[in-house]
């Protein structure tokens, strides 16, 4: 387990990573997916060939390029994602561990488990709050897990490229921590997206909750290495961070979600959501958070990505309660 511990920490405000999770889910077509089976067939044949060990271990990074491409074929139908996503994450979990230094894999992973865990285990919780608190807290306690399982895969990654990543991460002199490369961006941005979703869901384990300066300074190291990356996704995340840590400024949590819109060309439902529960909602500003949410839904219309099209639910989702939220 790659999460470090800090000194305690007061919690901060639970975090809303709406702009990040739903970004990268899987849709396998079938002739990727015949590509997928021919190269396992390979891999069969070549572990009872007297060549075993090169040819597998060359078909197994075949099979890692082929399932981390899979993460970035569009999808717009989100029911298909979730009922293809335990069979694509675990899979893809299973080839990860026979290459644990995959950066695209690996990010694909983190991805599609954040994901997941926020787009349809957390956010059930949420919608079934009201009528059955038990099953809803269930529901967070499993998201937890997952959130957690994907912060160690990428955090795996990263230590497999850079040796004590983690151990310089929680140094305190910042001439210590540790350095991405901008093909590791995604990687470092999903290992501190995944984090700060569990440690949100973390309100009764302090010891988690104090890492949240740890899990910061991840998101910042993608941030300052490419801060547009996922079309915002990095800058919202920052957004959100900047409300949950202790002493944050809204104003500056304000620039970083602005800064995610810009950067999604206005057409990331996600970053306006972000914007809407992070700021309005707590602001009690039910115009300002009505109209975040209806140009979520206008963005969402004009690019229907899954990212959106579950982005779309939820701001739906939030307009319905609004009378109960204000």
């Amino acid at each position: 387990m790659y999460i470090r511990r800090s000194p305690a920490h007061p919690p901060g405000t639970e975090l809303n990573l709406a702009a990040s999770f739903i970004g990268r889910q899987l849709n396998l077509t079938m002739p990727r997916l015949l590509r997928l089976a021919g190269l396992c067939l390979l891999i069969t044949a070549a572990v009872l060939s007297q060549s075993a060990c090169s040819a597998r271990g060359y078909l197994v990074r075949n099979i890692a390029d082929e399932l981390a491409g899979q993460g970035q074929t569009p999808e717009d139908d989100v029911q298909l994602a979730r009922e293809a996503s335990a069979f694509y994450l675990k899979l893809s979990e299973s080839v990860l561990r026979q290459t644990p230094g995959h950066v695209d894999l690996a990010s694909s992973v983190a991805a599609g488990f954040t994901q997941y865990a926020y787009g349809f285990v957390a956010f059930e919780a949420d919608r079934i709050e009201s009528r059955d608190a038990g099953a809803a807290q269930k529901l967070r306690e499993r998201a937890r897990r997952l959130y957690l399982r994907a912060h160690q895969h990428a955090m795996t990654a990263l230590e497999t490229r850079h040796p004590d990543f983690a151990g310089a991460l929680a140094q305190l002199d910042p001439v210590r921590w540790p350095r991405i490369d901008p093909a590791e961006v995604g990687l470092a941005y999903w290992a501190a997206a995944s984090w700060g979703g569990y440690i949100s869901l973390s309100k009764d384990h302090p010891d988690d909750v104090a890492d949240l300066p740890l899990a910061i300074r991840l998101a910042t190291l993608s941030w300052q290495t490419t801060p547009d990356h996922g079309d915002g996704a990095v800058a919202s995340l920052m957004g959100s961070f900047e409300l949950a840590r202790p002493g944050g400024s809204r104003q500056q949590a304000r620039v970083f979600f602005d800064r995610a819109i810009t950067a999604g060309g206005g057409k990331s439902a996600g970053a306006y959501v972000a914007k809407a529960e992070g700021l309005a909602l707590t602001d009690g500003d039910r115009a300002a958070f009505e109209a975040l949410l209806r140009q979520a839904l206008a963005a969402a219309a004009a690019r229907p990505d899954l990212s959106n099209q579950v982005m779309r639910e939820r701001a739906q989702w939030l307009l319905h309660s609004a009378d109960d939220l204000f």
